[in-house]
């Protein structure tokens, strides 16, 4: 069974501070600037590909008919945005072991 642990901002900026020699100021700073890129394009409604890692995909999700479970009462889903993750073809086979 995977670890369930989590791997959080403060992590990250810890790594880059003991592999890249950052202080824990700049790797912070560092890894703000990334993930405000990152959220700044999904914001421009653009996708973002990582090379070796994954895409994040923006979808257009039409209006539909959605049905409470408990009663049965129709309801609309209104339509909206949603974020998706694609892991890369590179990433999928090394979380699966198949390379180093």
């Amino acid at each position: 069974m995977p670890d369930t642990r989590t791997l959080t901002r403060a992590d990250l900026a810890e790594r880059l501070h003991h592999e890249i020699g950052l202080s824990r100021a700049e790797s912070a700073e560092l890894v703000e600037q990334v993930l405000d890129c990152i959220t700044e394009a999904l914001l421009r409604g653009e996708n973002v590909k990582l090379s070796s890692f994954g895409s994040f995909l923006l979808r257009q999700k039409g209006q539909r008919v959605g049905r409470n479970p408990k009663t049965g009462v129709v309801v609309p889903i209104a339509p909206r945005l949603t974020l998706s993750f694609r892991a890369s073809q590179i990433l999928r086979e090394r979380i699966n072991g198949g390379c180093p």
